[in-house]
């Protein structure tokens, strides 16, 4: 039988596994086929944050210079010597070190203990906080040393991605073509050890690359190459978010010399007709919603298969995962950015696609949204038991576009009946149906955090998203969450299509109110992006813009193009005119005040008039300062 060995390759989480290969292993495992999975990831921190990565780290330096470089050679043998007890702490296997850590007398300080304050953390982790302060502490130490390797090894180097932009939204696939020909940074030395080591490890027939992102693109395409170089007969397939997402047009025939497949969407029933296909129990016509090469040319089959119905997977599995080399991370001290970084979570999924789906901004053209499917909660529950059986832990991350209502109310009561205790924290919409009771016996069943888009506070623009909610019903559901002891987390965006400077200032102005009345403890403003796969995209002239041209690069000379390789952000024309860059840094500064609780009194127009120039004019909001008290009251 073949066998297949399922990776997800560097950077996503260092703190917990990412859910994609523990599904697929889970599933396909119970439908009979040879599955393991590795998390080659992890292990490359790993390697790179040890006594003998650092000392490789040295001496790939050269002339390499910036504020954290020059700390690190400075404080060399200060981290030589702490570096190993630190990430054993960050495992939990050390957690008495926390007094030395808390105490700030064992570790080097670098550039990022700048954003230290006293006064900050004190608030964050109370004065015998040790373990968090601790946690903190071992967390900007780490900080320090990943901006050592990207300041002065490989710039492409994050902890949580690789070469990102290398494979965001990128038309050609020349820069990743580069990028893989150039001389290979001490990275992409560890890197290709490391799938040289797991090859020869599993022997795998088949070699799976789950891309949830693009900063897996670069390290999925050299792991693949190493692989066969390693295993000459070894099969490639790549699959996954990123995948599902940027390359539905795929056209780029130099992909197929690192990937034999490429498949689209769930990769249950697609990679399991390649398996088929390669045992010889199917043609390679036959295949489903699969990308190859042939004659030189991409060719893509849709096929005729079905996808496996979301009630029928196996539980996931985590078999074959280090769990206790994991890291827990804790690099900002608010309550709720650190549940994404901190801890370890089962992860685990009510539904498939997302119950609403009607966003404008959103790809719901695609079937990771479109196709809504839930699942029973006593099957729900199920999978979350033999989670917990096999971790030894029972948190839990609801990976939901958009948790149901119904299906938390019923998951709630089978745990109650069931008597199962666990914690858990996930995606929700501010859908009124979260009512005060639903929201205490959401609590009542572990819950303690949630994040949702509230997107623009902008009662035009949310008509325009298509949300289907108002600010008043957001403020509502909010403090129906806090009352319950839940903590509540805000998506945010700015840069709308026909977004104003006025709609702008009026939203940051909501924001504040939301903070200073307590529906908020922690939220995120990002850039809008204009997808291909949204309504927006779909239909520019909808909502006001204009698509500007697009195309692959002009890799191969003037007036020559290479064949497309990604396509997923579209540029376009805002007739408005909206200063949105000026705009988001003012809006970034303000909430990671809020956040921290400071400047709740201070009139928003402030942070605006620091980024925009003392000499522009910015509008005073004409929002109410009592409007979501007043919502709240009602």
């Amino acid at each position: 039988m073949l066998r297949l060995l399922l990776v997800t390759p560097p950077l996503t989480q260092l703190n917990t596994p990412y859910p994609a290969t523990t599904t697929l292993t889970g599933t396909l495992r119970a439908r009979g086929w040879d599955l393991r999975q590795a998390d080659p990831g992890l292990e490359l921190v790993l390697r790179l944050l040890s006594k003998d990565g650092l000392a490789r780290v040295r001496e790939n330096l050269g002339a390499a210079q910036s504020e954290a470089v020059d700390f690190f050679r400075e404080a060399y043998s200060d981290y030589e010597r702490t570096v190993e007890p630190v990430i054993r702490f960050l495992q939990g296997a050390d957690p008495t070190l926390a007094y030395r850590l808390a105490a700030r007398t064992l570790v080097p300080e670098g550039p990022r203990f700048q954003q230290f304050h006293e006064e900050t953390v004190v608030a964050a982790f109370g004065h015998m906080g040790t373990q968090d302060r601790a946690k903190y502490v071992a967390s900007l130490y780490v900080d320090d040393l990943a901006d050592v390797i990207r300041e002065g090894i490989d710039p492409r180097f994050a902890l949580s991605r690789y070469g990102e932009k290398l494979a965001a939204s990128q038309p050609s696939f020349e820069p990743l073509a580069s990028a893989l020909a150039a001389a290979p940074t001490l990275v992409d030395e560890l890197l290709d050890e490391i799938t040289r080591e797991l090859i020869a490890e599993h022997q795998p027939d088949v070699l799976g690359l789950s891309l949830p992102f693009p900063g897996n693109v670069y390290a999925g395409l050299r792991m693949a190459r190493e692989a066969k170089r390693a295993k000459p007969t070894l099969v490639t397939v790549a699959g996954g978010g990123y995948v599902n997402t940027e390359l539905r047009e795929l056209a780029e025939p130099r992909v197929f010399d690192y990937w034999d497949y490429v498949t689209l969407d769930d990769g249950e029933r697609p990679l399991e007709c390649v398996l088929e296909h390669l045992s010889g129990k199917r043609p390679r016509s036959a295949l489903f919603r699969t990308f190859t090469r042939e004659a030189g040319a991409v060719r893509f089959t849709q096929g005729t298969e079905h996808d496996l119905p979301f009630r029928e997977g196996a539980p996931p599995t985590l078999d074959g995962l280090p769990l206790s080399r994991y890291l827990s991370l804790l690099e900002m001290p608010n309550p709720i950015h650190r549940l994404w970084s901190d801890l370890k979570w089962n992860k685990v999924t009510l539904a498939h696609g997302c119950y609403w789906k009607r966003c404008s901004f959103c790809d719901v053209n695609l079937d990771y949204i479109g196709r809504y499917e839930a699942a029973p909660a006593e099957l729900t529950l199920d999978r979350m038991q033999a989670l917990a059986r096999e971790s030894g832990q029972t948190g839990f991350h609801l990976t939901d576009e958009a948790a149901p209502p119904a299906a938390l109310k019923a998951l709630g009561e089978a745990m109650r009946e069931r008597c199962f205790t666990a914690t858990w924290w996930g995606n929700i919409r501010f859908d009124k149906a979260f009512t005060p009771e639903l929201c205490g016996l959401m609590a009542d069943s572990g819950c303690v955090a949630v994040t949702g888009g509230i997107e623009v506070a902008s009662d035009r623009l949310l008509k325009l998203m298509r949300k289907g909610v108002t600010i008043e019903q957001v403020a509502r559901v909010s403090r129906a969450l806090r009352d319950a002891g839940i903590l509540v987390h805000a998506y945010l965006m700015y840069g709308f299509p026909t977004q104003t400077l006025q709609e702008t200032v009026d939203s940051l102005e909501v924001v504040r109110q939301l903070f200073a009345e307590d529906c908020l403890q922690s939220a995120f403003w990002h850039r809008f992006s204009a997808t291909v796969h949204s309504p927006v995209g779909r239909d520019p002239a909808a909502f006001g813009i204009t698509l500007l041209p697009e195309g692959p690069e002009a890799a191969a000379g003037p007036g020559k193009s290479a064949p497309r390789f990604a396509r997923n952000d579209l540029p376009f024309h805002d007739p408005t005119g909206t200063d949105h860059e000026a705009c988001g840094a003012a809006l970034r500064k303000a909430l990671y005040n809020y956040m921290l609780g400071y400047g709740l009194d201070t009139d928003v127009r402030e942070w605006f008039q620091e980024f925009m120039g003392s000499k522009a004019r910015v509008p005073k909001t004409t929002e109410r300062p009592d409007r979501i008290r007043r919502a709240l009251e009602r």
